[in-house]
């Protein structure tokens, strides 16, 4: 319309929930985050092991304790305890860079891999955790990927 300023394309602003918030060691938090375009990646089995194993690094270098976690086609939900002076920045930084670096080493390609940001949830003292496990172990479930939750290989639970 005449007279009207031209709107601007719409841009993620994912950063800007983020602002001001705080990450508190020994806190629970539910993270989510999406491959670009929701290309099913993880869909190969050695794709998402690479995930898995950037994922297990975090652990072993004591930045998180890994409560659950499900690799989708093309996303990840995973339930972790924060450690330390880790931040979920850092966190996310670290397993998105590692991971695209061998998936695209592995694809011999040079792709960006992840959207931008995440979601995090910090889990409530009220929120009952094994629950909040199953929720996420049972998406494959939900997703119609199978019938039972131990035909899907990319999943893990500290319950188990």
């Amino acid at each position: 319309m005449e007279g009207m300023p031209a709107q601007l394309p719409m841009e993620p602003h994912s950063q800007d929930l983020r602002k001001g918030r705080c990450n508190e060691a020994n806190r629970i938090y539910l993270l989510t985050t999406t491959t670009l375009q929701r290309q099913p990646l993880f869909k190969d089995w050695l794709v998402a092991r690479i995930l898995i194993h950037a994922m297990r690094n975090q652990v072993e270098a004591h930045r998180v304790e890994s409560l659950a976690f499900v690799v989708m086609p093309d996303h990840l939900h995973w339930l972790i305890v924060l450690q330390g002076n880790t931040t979920l920045a850092a966190l996310m930084h670290s397993v998105k860079g590692s991971s695209s670096r061998q998936i695209n080493q592995l694809c011999g390609t040079n792709q960006p891999v992840w959207q931008n940001g995440y979601h995090d949830h910090a889990v409530r003292e009220d929120e009952e955790l094994v629950n909040v496990a199953r929720y996420i172990v049972a998406n494959p479930l939900r997703a119609g990927l199978v019938n039972k939750i131990g035909d899907y290989p990319f999943w893990d639970a500290k319950w188990l």
